[in-house]
């Protein structure tokens, strides 16, 4: 029996089916590391912030333009990743192109928009620990944010170049996963130095 399924092979496997691959889970526990690295870091905003005296807080009102839109963008970007990911599952590679398309610009949108921000505040990385704080947290995302629309890149260019099928996509899945990552990241980014001194959170 042996010898006869070694005299006529089968096809080749082309690789993981869908995302039932390791590359997927691999890029899932990269998302669990990074998100304890945040975890990390918005616990030491909240324990520096409670810990210090009156006045610790640089922003009491933090600005919400243009950080609110920028917000909004980036969510919304999760939503057209999404759509891209479910053309490639309907082969049609001018949704995939759009989809990954639309989310590339609206991630840079959102770069140019946190690059403006940091630009115009009135403190800086040095000022004390709260600007040391805000300014590596969004640092940090930024840098994800940056990584992300690389992969974004890749993804339109291999699709473009039809490299996709619905049987054999899982870096676009993994890519999708890694995108949405960013995106809910930044909510809580947003929600601890924009929300929290409205409550009055480090006043």
């Amino acid at each position: 029996m042996a010898e006869a399924m070694i005299a006529t092979p089968g096809p080749l496997p082309v690789g993981p089916i869908g995302r039932a691959g390791l590359g997927w889970w691999g890029v899932a526990m990269l998302v669990v590391s990074e998100a304890a690295l945040f975890g990390y870091l918005l616990f030491a905003y909240f324990y520096t912030g409670a810990t210090s005296a009156p006045g610790w807080l640089l922003e009491p009102a933090p600005k919400m333009l243009p950080a609110l839109p920028g917000t909004a963008l980036l969510l919304a970007s999760s939503g057209t990743a999404w759509w891209g990911e479910k053309g490639i599952e309907a082969s049609r590679r001018g949704q995939v192109l759009a989809g990954f398309g639309i989310t590339f610009l609206m991630g840079a949108v959102f770069a140019g928009l946190q690059l403006y921000e940091w630009s115009a505040k009135h403190f800086s990385f040095a000022t004390s620990s709260y600007g040391s704080l805000y300014f590596v947290t969004t640092g940090i995302h930024m840098a994800h944010v940056v990584g992300g629309l690389i992969i974004l890149a890749a993804l339109f260019g291999w699709a473009a170049a039809d490299y996709f099928s619905p049987r054999r996509r899982i870096a676009i899945s993994a890519g999708v996963l890694y995108w949405h990552f960013v995106d809910a990241v930044w909510l809580f980014v947003f929600t601890t130095y924009y929300v929290t001194p409205y409550l009055g959170f480090g006043r």
